[in-house]
């Protein structure tokens, strides 16, 4: 991929091959004449900047995504080094945890079966779980985004499964996650079909996922969600970095990394 100087380069030797006279086009490009001979040649040749850049698309469209990508992680750093700054306080006793108590960062994910961008982030975070090991713990609380339909029947089913598996619990949460829109389109049947199937006690499933314990680890998520404002899912706590959306994986990445070099 080319940098943006050598693109610069590039254009500049494109234009003058094809536009300038021969004595000009002899004069070697160098770091320091590069912008003057290109602001001459662009003044006198408007309408080749057009030409260059067409030829060129998929090369500008690169520069173009790495500028984005890199202004972007540049303003996650400056507001994961504020979030350092302020500690969080979220409820994650009896919630599913995936990995080590212990693990020197956690990953708490606000998030909703039935929500595409939580679906993609699911993706990212058995990636970045399978990279880093014993080093990073996952725990999940709920934010359906509606209270009676199937997000918020697949939580209830999931929270009460960690009460008595957690192993299962977690490959019911992949298995949602895989299956989206059997949750959506199926709800309660594809749910109970589900549990069944990775050998869950469903008479204790029931009782559990109707308990007084189940129903206010459901609703401390919600009021944590709300102390925290959160207004989406998926919403990442990395230990204190806030991290909202399904971000790719090597900007997730990167507040793991700042996460493990603040814990030391």
């Amino acid at each position: 991929m080319l940098s943006y100087k050598k693109m610069l380069c590039a254009c500049a030797a494109v234009v003058m091959l094809g536009t300038v006279s021969p004595a000009r086009a002899a004069t070697p490009v160098t770091d320091e004449n590069l912008r003057e001979m290109l602001q001459n040649i662009l003044r006198e040749n408007p309408e080749l900047v057009l030409d260059v850049l067409r030829d060129n698309s998929e090369t500008v469209l690169d520069i173009a995504q790495q500028g984005s990508n890199l202004r972007r992680k540049n303003a996650l750093r400056e507001q994961w080094k504020n979030d350092l700054k302020k500690p969080k306080s979220v409820a994650t006793e009896d919630r599913p945890l995936l990995g080590s108590a212990k693990a020197p960062v956690r990953i708490v994910a606000f998030s909703d079966f039935t929500c595409h961008f939580c679906q993609q982030a699911s993706r990212t975070l058995e990636k970045l779980m399978d990279e880093y090991g014993s080093k990073v713990c996952l725990v999940f609380k709920s934010l359906p985004q509606d209270a009676d339909g199937p997000s918020a029947l697949a939580v209830t089913y999931f929270v009460a499964l960690a009460q008595q598996d957690q192993a299962k619990a977690w490959k019911f949460h992949n298995a949602l996650f895989a299956n989206r829109d059997k949750v959506i389109s199926e709800g309660e049947e594809f749910l109970r079909r589900t549990a069944k199937d990775l050998g869950a006690d469903m008479r204790r499933l029931d009782k559990d996922r109707n308990s007084r314990k189940v129903k206010d680890i459901i609703k401390g998520d919600l009021e944590d969600a709300e102390k925290l404002a959160v207004e989406g899912t998926p919403y990442f706590l990395v230990n204190n970095l806030v991290v909202r959306g399904a971000l790719p994986q090597d900007l997730f990445k990167s507040a793991i990394e700042m996460a493990l070099s603040a814990d030391k």
